[in-house]
């Protein structure tokens, strides 16, 4: 019986010729990940241990994003002292405002992740790089210190279910939609512990944007993984970017999944989750009478350039209701330039938005952006749970950036069609 990728992956990175699921291994790592929010933590932890430096210089990542640029005295102290730390081991991948962006668009940006490794991080949706034929999961922090120390982290082999996406894209249909409708068919823990693995023509097709999208919402199915097959569309993607060599891997045809799902993508919508779980999906056309007061349009699941190359397609020429706000992250510094160059940042200017240097901001109630008691948000962020987004009598609604861009301007959720 051949392998599935998650453990031709692992077999690799333990030394074995086969591992099989349920297996315990200790794995050798390639990316330590951690953010303002989890290094701290992981810091006194590390400490702990008693080793004099972190495993390897330029494997260990750390990145303010979650409460940066500070918005408040804590947040601050929480980042000088990752600051410290980092400047004190010489890590080399420490990136600080106006070199930082959004961990998750950051790192495969920066060619710091690439196909075929094995990366913690100290982020749930560290996830996000299984897009490029990688295991990437997220760990506690006292997982993140370990692995700072000993540059190795244990698992259990995750079982894999595969996804079998075929049919022709309806319009205003990306991988946001797909992963929407994946996780409102099987649940917020129908993949629980296990590898999720994207296929069919739909996937191949899919850009490296909507890829990452899909893959940075596993999580939310309660996914260890969710891993896509190297192609040439990931090879253009990473040759002129990786700093390291890199192994492609994919499923052997006699590998064992615990199940296949299959869907023909022709029947699925733009979708919309409702509060308060990512599972709690409806197409657009069933959707009424939502009025919001707030659209956010950016975060690690949709802040890269082709999310905002399709808001503007909406909003170029119009603008957002008197009663909505309006806030728009690009994912990185580089994807706000490109932006910029584009004239993408003009025209959501001109409709009225407020455009904010990269930062996780609003999407886990951070900062930039919090919900009053009663509001609603429509939001293109990865997760619509009590409170996540401010007041815990707040909602937030999960959409593509199309169907965000169109709420703004009608100020309640409705398709791109009417607006355009």
């Amino acid at each position: 019986m051949g392998m599935t990728m998650v453990e031709k992956i692992l077999a690799a990175h333990t030394g074995k010729e086969k591992v099989k699921p349920g297996e315990l291994i200790n794995a050798k790592l390639d990316i330590v990940l951690g953010n303002d929010v989890t290094t701290p933590v992981a810091i006194h932890e590390f400490d702990k241990i008693g080793v004099d430096g972190v495993f390897d210089k330029e494997r260990v990542v750390i990145v303010p994003d979650h409460f940066a640029p500070n918005k408040d005295i804590n947040s601050a102290e929480q980042c000088k002292f990752i600051r410290d730390f980092a400047h004190e081991k010489e890590v080399v991948n420490y990136f600080e405002i106006g070199d930082m962006g959004i961990e998750h668009c950051l790192l495969p940006e920066q060619g710091l992740v690439v196909p075929g490794d094995v990366i913690i991080g100290a982020d749930s949706h560290t996830c996000t790089y299984g897009a490029l034929g990688s295991f990437a999961t997220g760990v506690g922090s006292t997982d993140m210190a370990a692995g700072m120390a000993t540059g190795e982290a244990w698992f259990k082999v995750p079982e894999t279910i595969k996804f079998v996406y075929t049919g022709e894209l309806n319009e205003w249909v990306g991988g946001k939609d797909l992963i929407l409708y994946t996780i409102g068919d099987i649940g917020v823990d129908g993949a629980l512990y296990k590898a999720m693995e994207f296929s069919g023509e739909v996937i191949e097709d899919l850009s490296m944007d909507h890829r990452f999208t899909m893959s940075n919402m596993a999580i939310e199915a309660g996914g260890k993984c969710g891993l896509i097959e190297p192609d040439q569309t990931t090879i253009d993607y990473i040759e002129d970017r990786a700093q390291r060599e890199y192994t492609l891997y994919e499923s052997d045809e006699d590998a064992e999944y615990e199940e296949v799902i299959e869907y023909d993508v022709s029947e699925i919508e733009p979708q919309v989750a409702f509060p308060h779980l990512p599972e709690n999906t409806k197409g657009i056309s069933e959707v009424e009478d939502i009025k919001i007061d707030q659209a956010v349009i950016g975060s690690c699941t949709n802040g890269r350039i082709e999310d905002l190359r399709l808001a503007a397609k909406i909003l170029e020429g119009k603008r957002k209701a008197d009663n909505v706000r309006l806030i728009i992250f690009p994912g990185t510094q580089e994807i706000y330039k490109q932006a910029m160059k584009e004239g993408l940042i003009e025209i959501f200017i001109d409709a009225g938005a407020a455009v904010s240097t990269p930062t996780c901001g609003p999407c886990l109630g951070g900062h930039m952006g919090i919900l009053a008691k009663g509001e609603r948000a429509i939001a293109t962020t990865n997760r619509n749970f009590v409170g996540r987004m401010g007041h815990p009598e707040s909602e937030v609604y999960l959409s593509n950036p199309a169907v965000a861009a169109a709420s703004a301007i009608k100020g309640e959720i409705v398709s791109p069609e009417e607006v355009m």
